[in-house]
């Protein structure tokens, strides 16, 4: 798996077009990977593919998402959605609040997780409960990555010490396409 610009954004808006067509021209050749490409700028990425594919769906290896850290960023979800995606997920990394029910229609995985680093805010685990309750109803996988900062009863400590589990598990689920992709 690889994280296409896991610590930038490929649709930012002083990125080229020629250079985000460049970036899908080998994606689309290595088709022995899948790449994760992970955007706040949810309008962009979705009308740069619709207009890439045309009416057919981006390549299954090339899993596309959004950045959704509050309930201020939902909107983004909706432009996921009418993207020609093969696959889709949301980051929710930080949970930055409750965000209450979430349409999760269209949705392949969730990814959630806490903010990390110096000026970490916590993230209360009934928010995370919260997702990964939706999830599980909408049939839709759950990732849990971390607690980051804080642990599940909001002490802070190293993201490390305070690990991944939640309610006495980890929670790895991927993509059910996962299984069903012919990697050569």
């Amino acid at each position: 798996m690889v994280f296409v610009n896991s610590m930038s954004d490929l649709f930012h808006k002083d990125v080229p077009w020629t250079y985000v067509d460049k970036v899908f021209d080998v994606m689309e050749e290595a088709n022995w990977h899948i790449y994760q490409v992970l955007t706040k700028r949810s309008s962009l990425l979705r009308d740069y593919v619709n207009n890439r594919y045309k009416g057919d769906p981006v390549p299954p290896h090339i899993w596309l998402g959004v950045s959704v850290e509050n309930r201020q960023s939902l909107s983004r979800i909706a432009h996921l959605r009418q993207a020609n995606a093969s696959i889709r997920f949301l980051s929710v990394e930080p949970l930055l609040e409750q965000l209450g029910k979430v349409d999760l229609s269209g949705l392949n995985w969730v990814i959630v997780g806490g903010e990390s680093g110096r000026g970490a805010r916590p993230m209360g685990a009934d928010w995370v409960r919260s997702m990964r309750d939706q999830c599980t109803a909408s049939g839709v996988a759950f990732f849990f990555k971390q607690w980051g900062a804080f642990n599940n009863e909001g002490q802070r400590g190293s993201k490390h010490e305070n690990g991944r589990e939640l309610d006495g598990r980890t929670w790895d689920e991927l993509p059910m396409r996962l299984a069903e992709l012919k990697i050569s």
